[in-house]
């Protein structure tokens, strides 16, 4: 199964960079492929209409390996694990400047609300009042 792998990666490469290649080799709207290489006016490499079908035809095949190989590389992938599987994850430190008190258990439905003999669940914390005060006008350079 390695071996298969490391063909469709080589396979994938080798498509990649000839797809590269004959997009770039492609005429623009105004240009032909000779120009490209010095030459006249008329595209003598392929003949005057040769060019088009040959370079898009090969771009859609390679588009085509293009894409089965990257689905095989998805489906012929190693399942090993990677290195940020074996990176633990740091303990939660306690909020600076607070207290270090458990924040209180919440229950979910279908659970006793019962909390265990010896523990003290601490208070829900107060919430703040909203502010009732209009802020001050201020007035702005213009308005002098």
């Amino acid at each position: 199964m390695a071996f298969l792998y490391y063909l469709v990666i080589v396979v994938h490469i080798l498509a990649c960079l000839f797809l590269i290649g004959v997009v770039l080799l492609q005429q623009g709207k105004s240009q032909d492929l000779a120009s490209a290489f010095g030459g006249g006016g008329t595209q003598t490499a392929f003949g005057p209409r040769g060019s088009a079908n040959v370079l898009s035809r090969a771009t859609t095949i390679l588009a085509g390996v293009f894409m089965v190989t990257s689905l095989s590389l998805s489906i012929l992938r190693p399942r090993s694990s990677t290195i940020l599987d074996s990176v633990q994850t740091p303990a939660a430190s306690p909020a600076p400047g607070g207290s270090a008190a458990p924040a209180p258990a919440t229950t979910l439905p279908g659970q006793s609300s019962a909390v265990p003999a010896g523990t003290a669940s601490a208070p829900a914390p107060a919430a703040p009042a909203p502010a009732t005060a209009a802020p001050a006008a201020t007035t702005s350079p213009a308005s002098r």
